[in-house]
């Protein structure tokens, strides 16, 4: 059984094994929170009366692994650990699967589905361990950077600033981008062109030379 699972988990496409973590990890956090919000509720349905805290203490480990999974580049470690919640969870609920219990038949249930997520997280932390195998476990991107471009690398000056000094000085300004001919300098009854404007601009800025006073006769 452990073979052929690792075989299907052999056969998952590359980067598949990391999503299936991630679902696993919110799949932790759930039902964790489940756990410790209403500890009443789950062994009342599953006739465990006075197993609350326990049922507690599972929901914080269930919360604690799924931020694990979530949270770190490499979720394998974590994983692992949910296997053995998951043989954890069977053995508790196993004492609870007996004639005495009314409630029996919602505890196979309960073990039917622990299985199955167990089977999940096995086969997720084999294809984490095949991408690792193969080299791809640097080139996987993790959570954050997938939500998150990373722009660190990044200056706006490919070529650095000195090379970008000048870059524009033969640029020439698109027509539609010019001041509209009614707001130009006139000249002669008619807008000045683009060579005049800027001559009239250069005559502008020169400081005002002094005009010599005609003496009298």
């Amino acid at each position: 059984m452990s073979r052929s699972l690792s075989r299907h988990a052999y056969d998952l496409p590359p980067h598949r094994g990391r999503q299936l973590a991630q679902g696993l990890g919110w799949f932790s956090i759930g039902l964790g929170l489940a756990e410790i919000l209403a500890p009443h509720a789950l062994t009342r349905a599953l006739g465990m009366r006075g197993a609350e805290p326990l049922v507690q203490a599972y929901g914080v480990r269930e919360v604690v692994t799924g931020l694990g999974i979530l949270g770190s580049d490499q979720p394998r470690p974590w994983l692992v650990g949910r296997l053995a919640g998951d043989g954890l969870d069977v053995a508790t609920l196993a004492t609870a699967y007996h004639d005495g219990n009314p409630r029996r038949g919602s505890v196979g249930l309960a073990l039917a589905m622990v299985a199955g997520v167990a089977v999940l997280d096995f086969l997720a932390t084999e294809a984490l361990g095949r991408d690792e195998r193969r080299g791809g476990a640097a080139a996987l991107p993790d959570a954050r950077r997938r939500m998150f471009a990373d722009y660190r690398g990044r200056s706006g000056l490919p070529r650095g600033v000195q090379a970008s000094r000048g870059a524009a000085r033969d640029f020439e300004v698109p027509r539609d981008f010019r001041a509209p001919e009614a707001m130009r300098p006139w000249r002669d009854g008619k807008p000045a062109n683009d060579a005049a404007v800027a001559s009239v601009a250069a005559a502008g800025s020169k400081p005002a030379t002094a005009v010599p006073a005609s003496g009298a006769g």
